[in-house]
């Protein structure tokens, strides 16, 4: 049998790591069942959930878990009650530190979301220059079977986006379906609640179909369609569009937006004129002379880089956003025109 297969190698791997390894490559893999719908659930190779879950079932040994207690079962032992205790605790000691660190991160749709194959998408995260972005990506696709397994029409979709349109959803649906469901409603940003309401979500190409537990809806004995929710929707672009401001009689495939380090230092340099003005202006410092001592740099130096906090906010948005042309730089734009309108004049760019 295949769990005591997996619960014995337990006991040879150091980490869940090389356990999990082992079973794809002898391609043991979840129990498969299909829905009444028709739709397959399972036989997807193991993840860290699947086999906690395999480890700590005490089916195994003869019981059977009922609201949170463990009762003898009819059901004879498949395995000896030592070595199943000596693997649960070996789980445990690995893997409860990350329950506890999940636990506090939950996603808030985790275990909710399929994509349009039947796969589940499973919650995963990247870090990027210190910020970190949560997403939901397909089975196949998290554990590197793109290529042999049908992955759905969605594979990868950002975590914030989905969470947001089906929690707005869901209001609209209590607020509209239900008297005093708007109540509940308001803790819909809470995971439980969640659960408590929606059975599962496929996600599609154009739309999401969010299935609601059958006690959520008025009537239980209503139909799948009225128990059931689809939503326009789409997948947000991976990367936005940067719309360059254009130089005069310039076509957008010939111009290069700054290049990240020269419009990091651009930044920066606005960013230390507004704060050295602010500094003259509340009266930190009494003289340019004073400021110049305290910089370490010349009075031009001081008046230039302090022009800059008075550029159009538009042009300092676009300088944000990486959408000054590669041509405009620190030196083109310290002492701007007065007038803000000018200021893109004197640059040759059309305003935004």
């Amino acid at each position: 049998m295949q769990s005591r297969e997996t619960i014995t190698g337990t006991l040879t791997f150091a980490c869940r790591r090389g356990l999990l390894r082992d079973l794809k490559e002898r391609n043991i893999r979840t129990k498969s069942r299909q829905l009444a719908t028709g739709a397959t659930r399972g036989g997807i190779p193991f993840g860290r959930g699947a086999l906690y879950y395999v480890l700590s079932n005490h089916f195994y040994i003869g019981e059977v878990k009922y609201k949170n207690e463990i009762l003898p079962g009819e059901q004879p032992p498949i395995m000896d009650r030592t070595l199943f205790e000596e693997v649960r605790q070996k789980s445990l000691a690995q893997w409860s530190h990350r329950t506890l660190v999940r636990n506090k991160s939950d996603h808030l749709l985790t275990g909710l979301l399929f994509d349009d194959a039947g796969h589940r998408m499973i919650p995963t995260h990247a870090t990027k220059a210190g910020i970190r972005y949560r997403y939901y990506v397909s089975t196949p696709v998290l554990h590197g079977e793109a290529k042999t397994a049908s992955a759905g029409s969605v594979s990868r979709i950002p975590a914030a986006d989905v969470e947001d349109t089906v929690v707005k959803s869901l209001i609209k649906y209590l607020a509209a379906g239900q008297g005093n469901a708007t109540t509940s409603a308001k803790n819909l940003g809470d995971r439980e609640a969640i659960v408590g309401l929606i059975a599962g979500i496929v996600v599609h190409s154009d739309r999401l179909i969010i299935t609601l537990q059958s006690g959520s809806a008025d009537d239980e004995s209503a139909s799948s369609d009225s128990r059931s929710l689809t939503i326009p929707w789409q997948k947000p672009p991976s990367r936005r569009s940067r719309q360059i401001l254009l130089p005069h009689n310039a076509l957008r495939s010939d111009v290069r937006p700054e290049q990240f380090e020269r419009r990091a230092r651009l930044v920066s340099t606005i960013a230390r004129g507004r704060q050295w003005l602010d500094d003259v202006v509340s009266g930190r410092v009494t003289t340019v002379a004073e400021l110049c001592t305290r910089e370490k740099c010349s009075v031009r130096q001081v008046n230039l880089t302090i022009s800059l906090a008075f550029l159009a906010p538009n042009l300092v948005k676009a300088a944000v956003e990486g959408r000054l042309p590669r041509s405009i730089g620190i030196e083109r734009l310290r002492d701007p025109p007065t007038e803000w309108s000018r200021q893109f004049e004197a640059l040759g760019l059309n305003p935004d």
